[in-house]
């Protein structure tokens, strides 16, 4: 296996392949089932196969969509989908796919900074090689780390997506706000216009454990990368780390927001679905979220055009503000699984532009390719100017094991709590990286 470092996207090729995405975007355990009463068959007379995938909440909607496609297309294959919450797979479904019983098909992170990263399971040798499908061919040159390891595609993705404000634009409009802030003094002046006029200004469920790290994933890019785009090389090799840079900026902010009274009651108490009732019914004006789960909040929502995106502007001087952009959640298939073929070619199903186009609509995300079909969601688009020079992946795509990730959720729902210092998280950070 080529070492993680080689395997990471540089700022550079990231910036460049975001470029050309905004551009593009303006111009336009498994087993086979007898069946009562003896062996099933399709079509061709051929042994039913029902496979079996594993993934997340945010892949329901795109899934739900297009296993009633494929089902249409390929007769005789049926597959049976289930959904944890995150932090679930990143441990039960691990271990299931070192134990040799996971699904033919399950849900895999890019980068590799989670246990279900693509990275950290293609070291174990449990995804299967995908680099013979044609879709592959199409992936941009910025985004070949996050699905490939020595040259072999090993997961499939959709497309990017970002992380900034879901808000509640009715809700702004009766606070008397005009407009989204564009700097950070603008946003917390925001805050307390909402909390004034009687609303819950920032949404936080913080009971999520990956809810916990999207404020700041929000902030460092502004923080850290717009004074230091080489941030995470010079991390890598030693330099510098969380303690000595503008993460400690961001936690500050987090917690300031904290401080002012801007989040609801209990955070840590909160689920990402009560997060996302409180946005959407109006309770509350906005949540920090990525954009995959925008279909979400619409959903909940009476009038879902009543909601939309901004970018969190983590600066005081809105040219220093940046965002975060990475490659959306995506699935691989099963190395060791009997029907590894069958799955495989579920994947190159999801491949066919068509379906590329289909799963990005259904998640808000940017599509991987484009073609004149392809669209970008409204909600999106004010992030679009940011994605040439001032957008980085999500910070987790770049850490080097599946240690800090959880580190991270953890010391965020501490200093929330009042449990421990910034002091305290970042040294807990640092020492879960030198791991």
């Amino acid at each position: 296996m080529t070492d993680l470092r080689d395997a990471k996207m540089s700022r550079a090729q990231f910036f460049r392949m975001m470029g050309g995405l905004a551009a593009a975007a303006t111009a336009v355990g498994c087993s086979t089932q007898p069946k009562t009463g003896g062996t099933a068959t399709g079509a061709s007379g051929a042994a039913a196969v029902d496979l079996k995938f594993v993934g997340v909440a945010d892949q329901k909607a795109p899934m739900d969509e297009l296993l009633a496609a494929y089902k249409q297309a390929k007769a005789g294959v049926t597959i049976t989908p289930s959904y944890a919450p995150t932090d679930q797979v990143q441990t039960s479904l691990r271990t299931q796919l070192g134990a040799g019983n996971a699904p033919d098909l399950h849900v895999v992170y890019p980068g590799s900074g989670s246990a279900m990263s693509m990275t950290q399971i293609a070291e174990a040798g449990l995804l299967a090689d995908l680099s013979a499908q044609a879709w592959t061919a199409a992936i941009p040159t910025g985004f070949k780390p996050a699905f490939q390891v020595d040259g072999k595609t090993l997961m499939y993705s959709a497309g990017s997506s970002v992380i900034g404000a879901i808000y509640n634009k009715k809700v702004f409009k009766e606070a008397g706000i005009e407009a989204p802030p564009t700097t950070w003094t603008e946003f917390l002046g925001v805050c307390e216009k909402l909390k004034k006029a009687g609303k819950v200004p920032i949404a936080l469920g913080a009971q999520t454990p990956w809810v916990t790290q999207l404020i700041t994933y929000a902030l460092v890019p502004s923080t850290v990368y717009a004074k230091d785009p080489a941030f995470d090389d010079k991390q890598a090799a030693g330099q510098t780390s969380f303690a000595q840079s503008g993460w400690r900026d961001a936690m500050e902010m987090y917690l300031e927001l904290q401080k002012r009274g801007y989040f609801n009651d209990k955070p840590n108490g909160t689920t990402f679905e009560q997060q996302t009732s409180m946005v959407a019914t109006g309770k509350a004006a906005m949540a920090i979220q990525v954009s995959a789960v925008l279909p979400a909040f619409r959903d909940a929502a009476t009038t879902p055009d009543d909601l939309s995106m901004f970018p969190v502007p983590g600066a005081d001087d809105a040219a220093s503000v940046w965002i975060p952009a990475g490659v959306v959640v995506g699935l691989g298939a099963n190395a060791k699984g009997k029907n590894a073929e069958e799955a495989k070619a579920f994947i190159d199903f999801l491949g066919k532009q068509e379906n590329i186009n289909r799963w990005a609509k259904a998640i808000a995300a940017i599509p991987l390719t484009q073609d004149a079909s392809s669209t970008i969601d409204p909600a999106v688009e004010s992030f679009l100017s940011f994605t040439k020079d001032r957008a980085v992946p999500f910070m987790d795509q770049r850490w080097p094991n599946a240690e800090v990730q959880p580190t991270h959720f953890a010391v965020v729902q501490d200093l929330l709590a009042g449990k421990s210092t910034i002091d305290a998280a970042l040294k807990k950070m640092d020492e879960a990286y030198a791991k």
